[in-house]
């Protein structure tokens, strides 16, 4: 004998929003730190700043550029090490020296 056939389980369903973070909330974050020279003009360092990295403005490249003429060294931004090792990489095929560190 056969017994009538229950509720059919549902699949699981999978909701992004629940429960999980984005990619950067859970990976480490990294800062890439530019560091001051002699031989890099300013307009120089701040056209390097935009074209490496795409999420500063020109009012940020320059703040940059001044902390880092200023005090040394500036932090550019944060953000996960491949992307950090990225950027950090683009502002070295400027001439300019920047490193990476964890935040």
């Amino acid at each position: 004998m056969t017994s009538p056939p229950g509720p059919t389980p549902s699949a699981p369903t999978h909701d992004p929003e629940v429960g999980e973070r984005s990619l950067s909330e859970t990976l480490p974050p990294y800062v890439v730190v530019l560091h001051n020279d002699d031989h890099n003009e300013m307009g120089h360092v701040v056209r390097a700043l935009l074209a490496s990295v795409p999420e500063l403005d020109t009012e940020r490249a320059m703040a940059i550029m001044i902390e880092a003429h200023l005090r040394g060294r500036a932090e550019v931004i944060a953000c996960p090490l491949e992307s950090a090792e990225l950027y950090r990489d683009r502002l070295e095929t400027f001439g300019l020296t920047a490193t990476i560190e964890r935040a």
